[in-house]
Order: structure tokens, then C-alpha cells, then sequence
């Protein structure tokens, strides 16, 4: 029963995160198009350009590396929906809880960058070479940024006395505001900002698109893929953003609205699973969507400087007043 369990329990995130992530690329365009005063997209467009990829043909170039290139994108979007079996979603607890924790998470996120980059020199273009470097110097920037708001959240609640606490379930069922101090709050409040700033990197959203870069290197990474392969891209990103929303709330707002509405059993458990695709939502929306609205595409140098310099920065200030928080509070 176990593994029966574990099979139609992973079979329904994969599905699932397949048709929330679309749904979400839907909204992001729509709302996006509207805040610029366009009309936009209808909501189904998501779907509507993954299905006529799927039916397209899959176009080899000439001077590819064909058993990487076809692996890239099969790579990318199995990373992106294995994380989510690590996450906890809504009132449920991680799919694989027990058998993973922040720290392959972590690696796992990084692997979608990585398959892509692959594909890009795998590809032969030159145009995709150049997107494959610009991905890796933005992977090896917003990565350590990323790994400071994970070791602070887990330091404070290892000190708490609460473990495992590399555990997603530990760190869910123990959300930090409510157990530190001022100067831990305002900790928190900057790790967040980091985190937050982080995600369009991590999606390669604007202001960090630089590795397609329409405009500059004619799609850059994904300038040679067509068919399957690129709809397997178009869904490594859209479950990746659902990925990086469940991050972010299993980290900061992993609280349930069934408990304060006083409601339990089924409806509670649909109650608090509805809240949660609102606060992936709300994640997405603040960090990816207004973001790209409201920025132009910065240059390499000005990625890789202000991930280093200013958002590290403020990571190690929000890590330490945690500190600082648990000298005052003991």
C-alpha cells in the first residue's frame, strides 16, 4: 500500500503541477497585459501552445550533439516536478518526506538551469552558446543569495530546538515568525526580500532573461529547439514557478486558513489547499509578474554585481540579526 500510495500520490503532483503551472503562465500574461493597457492572451493560452508543440517536429541542427540535445529538456522538466515531490503542498506533507530535504532542494532547483544550458552548446548555435554562459554566470550569482536565506532559516530553528530541521516538514510545521523576536522578524523580513528577488531569477524572468534575450541573441538558449523538445522547456518553467511559489510560502507563510474559519475534516483540508494556490499566486504575481512589468532587462556584469554585492548583503544582515536574536533571546 505504501508504494501504491507513493505512485498515485507523485502521478497526481505531476499532473497537477503540469495544469497549475500553465494556469499560472495564463494569469501572469493576462494580468501582465493588462497593467501594460493591453488586452492580452486568453487564460488558455498556455495550453493551447504547449498542445501545438506537441504535434510539432522536432528539428535536430545540423552540428548538435542529438543525445543531448533531445536530453536537456526531459531532464529539465523531470528536476522541476521531483522538487515539488520534496515540498509540502497546502495542508499535505511532502510526497518523499523523510527522503530528501532543503538541501536537495536546492540541488534540484539548480538542475532545470543547468539542462538548459547543456541544450544550448549541445545545439551548435552560436546564438544558444552565448544564452548557455550568460545562464551559468546568473546560476552561479543568485545560487549563494538562495543558499544564505535556506541556512538562516534552518540555523534559527535549529537553535529552537526543532529537528530535523533541514526538513521541509519541520520547517512548515514551524513558521518563524511567531518564535523569534523583533530583531528576528526583521531578520526574516530581509531573508524574504532576498528569496523574493531570487525567484525571477531562478525563472529567468524579466529583469534576468538575459540568457533568451529575444531582442539580443534571438532567444538565445532556446533559439534551435522546436516540437516536443521545447514544449518539455515551456513545462520545466511553468512547474519550476509553482516550485519556487511553494518555496517560498513553505518557508515564510506556511499557515492555514481552515483552523481560524474553524472549519475541519474534507472541507478544511479543500479550504486550506485552495488558500495555498492563492499564496503560490500571490508569490508569483509580487515577484515575477509586477517585476517584469515594471524593469527592463539588466546586462551580465549588473546580474552577477548585484546578486554578489547588495542582495548577498542583505542575506548576511537578515542572518545576522537571527544571530543577534537568539543572543537577546537566549
Amino acid at each position: 500500500m505504501t508504494a501504491l500510495h507513493l505512485v498515485w500520490q507523485s502521478a497526481v503532483v505531476v499532473l497537477g503541477s503540469g495544469v497549475l503551472g500553465l494556469m499560472y503562465k495564463g494569469l501572469d500574461r493576462k494580468l501582465a497585459a493588462r497593467m501594460q493597457g493591453r488586452i492580452g492572451p486568453p487564460l488558455r493560452q498556455p495550453f493551447l501552445d504547449v498542445g501545438k508543440l506537441m504535434v510539432k517536429e522536432n528539428v535536430v541542427p545540423r552540428d548538435a550533439v542529438p543525445w543531448l540535445f533531445h536530453a536537456a529538456p526531459l531532464v529539465a522538466v523531470v528536476a522541476a516536478v521531483t522538487v515539488l515531490l520534496y515540498l509540502p503542498l497546502g495542508p499535505y506533507a511532502p510526497v518523499l518526506s523523510g527522503h530528501g530535504d532543503l538541501v536537495l532542494i536546492l540541488y534540484l532547483l539548480a538542475v532545470p538551469a543547468v539542462a538548459m544550458a547543456l541544450g544550448g552548446f549541445a545545439s551548435g548555435s552560436p546564438f544558444a552558446s552565448v544564452g548557455a554562459q550568460r545562464e551559468i554566470v546568473m546560476m552561479m550569482s543568485y545560487e549563494f543569495p538562495l543558499a544564505i536565506v535556506v541556512v538562516g532559516v534552518v540555523w534559527r530553528l535549529s537553535t529552537l530546538g526543532l529537528s530535523p530541521a533541514f526538513s521541509m516538514a519541520t520547517v512548515a510545521a514551524n513558521p518563524l515568525w511567531t518564535l523569534v523576536g523583533p530583531l528576528g522578524v526583521l531578520g526574516l523580513a530581509l531573508l524574504l526580500l532576498c528569496l523574493l528577488v531570487v525567484t525571477p531569477a531562478e525563472l529567468s524572468k524579466i529583469p534576468f532573461d538575459i540568457p533568451e534575450a529575444e531582442t539580443e541573441i534571438a532567444g538565445g538558449l532556446m533559439v534551435e529547439y522546436s516540437g516536443v523538445n521545447l514544449a518539455l522547456f515551456y513545462l520545466a518553467d511553468a512547474v519550476k514557478t509553482v516550485a519556487m511559489g511553494a518555496l517560498v510560502v513553505a518557508l515564510f507563510f506556511p499557515y492555514g486558513i481552515a483552523g481560524p474559519l474553524g472549519l475541519g475534516g474534507a472541507w478544511g483540508a479543500l479550504v486550506d489547499q485552495l488558500f495555498f494556490f492563492v499564496k503560490v499566486f500571490a508569490v508569483v504575481f509580487a515577484a515575477v509578474t509586477t517585476v517584469r512589468v515594471a524593469m527592463a532587462r539588466l546586462k551580465v556584469d549588473q546580474v552577477a554585481r548585484g546578486f554578489w554585492i547588495p542582495v548577498t548583503a542583505a542575506g548576511l544582515a537578515g542572518l545576522a540579526l537571527l544571530v543577534l536574536d537568539k543572543v537577546v533571546m537566549g
